[in-house]
């Protein structure tokens, strides 16, 4: 028997590649020879550094950078083991987590510590880059990531834009002679699920700037500086991102990719799958496990065991999905390629209780044991 093991984290409480070696913990305990391969996965938010590294065999690189609000943070990002390609989540830099409730305003936060993640990674030789975009705190249109990569915003008096979304009105020239020379040779892939446009009442401030702490007023003056940023980026590059697919994720960071980068968006379950060559290693196995912290009904919208689910379909493989818990709506799931699933929470327990690792590695190693007796009385009966 081969058994592929491609989980996504148990976001707050065991990282994939912890989940991964948990279950297969708990299968050697029923089948101690058979073949196991593990291949942490992630869905292009919280957790695709780390899981493309342990998939890989690359590094984690740690540093400080710019945060939203122009103080200094703690930050990090991934290089995986061909030492060429750098893995980003923008959150590590630009997040709402950095930011505290009462001091969120979209009209101030800037991407600026994202663009300084990028030229690290430029610094250490990578030329390919996957970013993460999700979770962001800012509505700048990537302008503060773009500066850190040497673009000027200018107003009309010549002087440099201050940072955040608000100040985009404002924008009167782009300048792009100090943009990094070695951006020409690097090759940009954005993992985004949404796609919004970069204005209107679809757009990023309408949907995503209250999360961000914008409000009413601030939504209105975001999107006529997005607006206005879209036509500036029309007349300076000559390319139209107004209303293409994505543009306005992460508070118009899309925009900014695609536009200055030439970045291709991407669902970031669909990366994930590419880069740790998922098709090829399930291809010849008799069974794969998947699972996240919680199934539901959203998982099929381009979540991690939908798209293991989708690849193992592709070769008629059975799948197994093990979660931290199973909503009523879950049942979906089983219309997509995911044969069964199972909740590791055996007693009722306090959420933080049931997010503690040590409980959480107990739990899913005996919960894959007993899965694995069932399996193995299967085969004997049949």
């Amino acid at each position: 028997m081969r058994i592929v093991i491609a989980p996504d984290s148990f976001k707050g409480s065991l990282s994939a590649k912890e989940v991964a070696d948990n279950i297969e913990i708990g299968i050697r305990k029923v089948y101690s020879d058979i073949d196991i391969l593990k291949v942490p996965m992630a869905d292009g938010g919280e957790g695709t550094v780390e899981s493309l590294v342990d998939a890989t065999g690359g590094e984690i690189i740690r540093l400080e950078v710019t945060g939203p609000l122009g103080e200094k943070v703690e930050s990090f990002y991934g290089i995986m083991g061909d030492k060429k390609t750098a893995v980003i989540e923008m959150a590590a830099a630009s997040g709402l987590p950095l930011v505290p409730n009462d001091k969120r305003n979209p009209m101030i936060t800037t991407t600026y510590g994202t663009g300084e993640l990028i030229k690290s990674a430029l610094d250490r030789g990578c030329r390919d880059f996957i970013i993460g975009i999700g979770g962001s705190a800012t509505n700048d249109g990537g302008s503060g990531m773009l500066e850190a990569l040497g673009v000027k915003f200018l107003d009309k008096n010549g002087k440099k834009l201050p940072w955040g979304g608000g100040a985009l009105i404002n924008l009167d020239k782009i300048d792009m002679s100090s943009l990094d020379e070695r951006l020409k040779s690097s090759r940009f892939v954005v993992a985004c699920d949404v796609d919004n446009p970069l204005c209107g009442t679809n757009g990023a401030s309408y949907i995503y700037g209250p999360q961000k702490g914008a409000t009413v007023e601030m939504v209105q003056k975001l999107d006529r500086a997005l607006n206005h940023y879209g036509n500036m980026i029309k007349k300076y590059l000559g390319k139209d991102v107004m209303d293409i697919k994505g543009a306005g994720a992460a508070g118009g960071l899309g925009a900014g990719f695609m536009a200055f980068l030439n970045a291709q968006l991407k669902p970031g379950v669909d990366i994930v799958i590419e880069k740790t060559r998922l098709k090829e290693i399930v291809k010849d196995a008799d069974l794969v496990i998947t699972g996240e912290g919680k199934m539901d009904s959203q998982t099929i919208y381009g979540k991690t065991p939908f798209g293991v689910a989708k690849v193992a379909k592709g070769f008629g493989i059975p799948v197994i999905a093990i979660a931290g818990c199973i909503s009523d709506d879950a049942h979906i799931n089983h219309e997509q390629g995911i044969d069964a699933m199972f909740s590791i929470v055996n007693y009722p327990i306090e959420l933080q209780d049931a997010l503690n690792k040590e409980k959480a590695a107990v739990f899913i190693q005996k919960n894959s044991e007993e899965i694995f007796r069932l399996i193995k009385l299967a085969q004997r009966r049949i």
